[in-house]
């Protein structure tokens, strides 16, 4: 384990991570994810980037690309 880099380590670490608040409100397969692509680390915002897996933030930015080209226009009538 020690040519593993220790910051790559503690992003895998669960003891530090939660469940993402903003996946499961607004992605109804949340539940049937694995389990490492629902978590955060606690230390940040429930934002893409704290995701602990690649497919963890690339599933969290569809919802954020999803949400925003699904709002009305600012100026629409």
């Amino acid at each position: 384990m020690e040519h593993i880099d220790p910051a790559v380590m503690r992003r895998f670490d669960t003891r530090s991570s939660r469940p993402c608040e903003f996946c499961r409100e607004f992605d109804p397969q949340f539940p049937n994810r694995r389990p490492l692509d629902q978590m955060v680390a606690t230390t940040r915002k429930a934002t893409a980037s704290s995701h602990l897996t690649e497919d963890g933030y690339v599933r969290h930015r569809l919802l954020d690309l999803r949400r925003i080209t699904s709002r009305a226009p600012a100026n629409a009538a």
